[in-house]
């Protein structure tokens, strides 16, 4: 009877296990509890390189084909696409998230297959997605649950470097919504230019998106200082960097005031918690690459929507990580270098719960 059992519990998904567990099941804090009407969770992922089997003449994308370099199969591709889904069903505990930002997606085509064609079907989620000019073909997108999210606008803004007119960025997607049919929320999607080449030589352009994103956001609240604004992305830096600091201006939540935007990630780089493992020379460190940024009118002092507990939050879930060489603990990633190794991604999602005053 035992060995039975045994065969049972080993053929149940690790996201519908981990459900069936108390909020424990994943790390300490998690909060697998069904939000209902009361409020919303907001997750972002970088679900690194999501992209199809076939060549785009159009884009950079040859390696994840079957004659590239990843040979990028059927198999690898539709792996990876459970994986996803995977995670993003267990971000949501008992109820999956309403809103999930995506980035290093390369098309709509793999968004639809994301949303139909896993076991996120059963959620109905709708995608926001636009082209991106990005070389390699990558872009950023949204899904979300209509059932308790009302999109009102949404609208790709464009990254155009005026000191670097050759270089193509991933746009900066907007999105205003209703939740809970209650309160608005704006929504601002980033995946800035990345460290490639260099960090110092490529912190030009990712302060000049950061000083972008900062006046769009200033405009905004210079009409409605309670506004809801929720910036959140893929930032390529560190809440200590320049791009975060002078660019973003960005505050912690013990220090900000009514004018600043509030970094909810700065106490986990305090804490030396990370959502992406760096492996340089001299060995590995874990960085804050992935960010949730909200506006004051999200923090307790304006009625309506508020970030439950005022924290974002990590999403360590053990199928996410592994142990490499040196027994540390890192991402299990998709490819390590060429190699295909079958994991889920290079980046830890990240999310909030974003509740409603009743």
């Amino acid at each position: 009877m035992n060995k039975y059992l045994i065969l049972i519990l080993l053929s149940i998904p690790l996201g519908l296990w981990a459900q069936m567990h108390d909020s424990t099941s994943y790390f300490p804090g998690f909060d697998d509890s069904p939000r209902g009407n009361k409020g919303i969770r907001i997750a972002f992922y970088n679900c690194e390189n999501l992209f199809d089997t076939q060549h785009d003449s159009l884009k950079r994308d040859y390696d994840f084909t079957p004659d590239g370099m990843y040979h990028w199969t059927s198999y690898k591709y539709w792996t990876k696409q459970k994986h996803i889904a995977q995670t993003i069903s267990a971000i949501g505990g008992w109820e999956a998230p309403e809103i999930v930002g995506l980035v290093e997606v390369e098309n709509q085509h793999v968004l639809i297959n994301l949303v139909h064609n896993t076991n996120l079907k059963k959620h109905h989620y709708q995608i926001i997605h636009h082209e991106s000019p990005d070389r390699r073909g990558i872009d950023v997108a949204m899904i979300y649950r209509p059932d308790k999210v009302e999109i009102i606008e949404e609208k790709a803004l464009p990254v155009r470097f005026p000191f670097d007119t050759a270089t193509r960025t991933r746009d900066i997607l907007y999105v205003k919504a209703r939740i809970l049919f209650g309160d608005t929320v704006i929504i601002l999607l980033n995946h800035w230019p990345s460290r490639w080449g260099g960090q110092f030589q490529t912190e030009r352009k990712r302060i000049f998106v950061a000083r972008k994103v900062k006046h769009l956001t200033d405009s905004i609240m210079k009409g409605n200082p309670c506004v809801k604004i929720i910036v959140l992305g893929d930032l390529n830096d560190s809440p200590t960097n320049k791009s975060l600091v002078e660019g973003l201006e960005v505050k912690s939540p013990e220090t900000y005031t009514k004018q600043n935007l509030i970094d909810l990630m700065i106490p986990y780089e305090k804490q030396g918690v990370g959502t992406h493992f760096y492996v340089g020379e001299t060995g590995g460190s874990w960085s804050v690459l992935d960010h949730i940024i909200v506006s004051r009118g999200l923090l307790w002092d304006c009625q309506g929507a508020y970030v439950k507990t005022g924290r974002a939050y990590i999403f360590r879930a053990p199928f996410l990580l592994e142990q490499n060489a040196s027994n540390q603990t890192v991402p299990n990633r998709t490819n390590h270098g060429m190699k295909y190794h079958g994991g889920f991604s290079d980046h830890l999602p990240v999310y909030v719960d974003v509740f409603i005053k009743k």
